[in-house]
């Protein structure tokens, strides 16, 4: 039997496009349930491993309205050590504004930071490191990881201002590219269309996936 993720859904703040990205990436090893902000029944996630929030656009005024009846829910999910992939909007989502799941980790748009290669918003072939390996990947105003609790946490990505784009702190793990990112994705952008990654990105956030259940 496959493990199970709960996928939260709602256009545009949690987008269709970067959950079907996420079900295309896993759906071969993983099964998904597709959750909104309607609440969920009581044991909705008995037969759940990973709860995953995709990118988006989002606030904290769309935070509190998208999570008044699953909020605490979700957070005791993962208090009891369920896993939490959260993927741009939903890396912003794990930190102490949101959620809170991560310890000493904030989440900071990465287009603001200190030294950062890119103060545009927009959509861009990022460099960044990942694993040590350089890649080109999708990016959309994704969060930077910053803060002491770094120190422990598995920093699976780097930008090239040396932030971490990419980690797995306990049962957490977060994104601040999209990995998950498809064809569609950068044949809308002209400028874009000759750098899709033909599936490999996908690779990664499967081995990404794969080491945060394991944790």
């Amino acid at each position: 039997m496959k493990p199970k993720i709960a996928l939260f859904l709602h256009q545009p703040k949690c987008s269709i496009q970067s959950g079907n990205g996420i079900m295309q990436s896993l759906s071969k090893y993983y099964d998904f349930k597709i959750f909104t902000k309607h609440r969920v029944e009581d044991d909705f996630f008995d037969d759940i491993q990973i709860t995953a929030f995709p990118g988006g656009i989002g606030d904290s005024e769309s935070f509190n309205f998208l999570f008044k009846e699953n909020g605490k829910t979700i957070k005791q999910f993962v208090n009891r050590g369920g896993k939490y992939l959260g993927i741009c909007m939903g890396g912003y989502w794990a930190a102490d504004h949101y959620f809170n799941l991560l310890d000493g980790i904030h989440a900071e748009q990465y287009i603001k930071r200190p030294n950062t290669d890119t103060r545009r918003p927009h959509a861009k072939n990022q460099q960044v490191l990942w694993n040590g390996e350089e890649q080109r990947m999708f990016f959309y105003d994704g969060p930077a990881f910053t803060g002491p609790g770094l120190a422990r946490s598995e920093i699976v990505s780097l930008y090239p201002n040396g932030d971490p784009m990419a980690l797995i702190q306990d049962n957490v793990g977060v994104i601040g590219c999209h990995p998950e990112s498809t064809p569609h994705w950068y044949s809308a952008y002209s400028w874009m269309k000759p750098h899709y990654h033909n599936g490999e990105h996908h690779k990664l956030l499967l081995e990404f996936t794969d080491h945060l259940l394991t944790k």
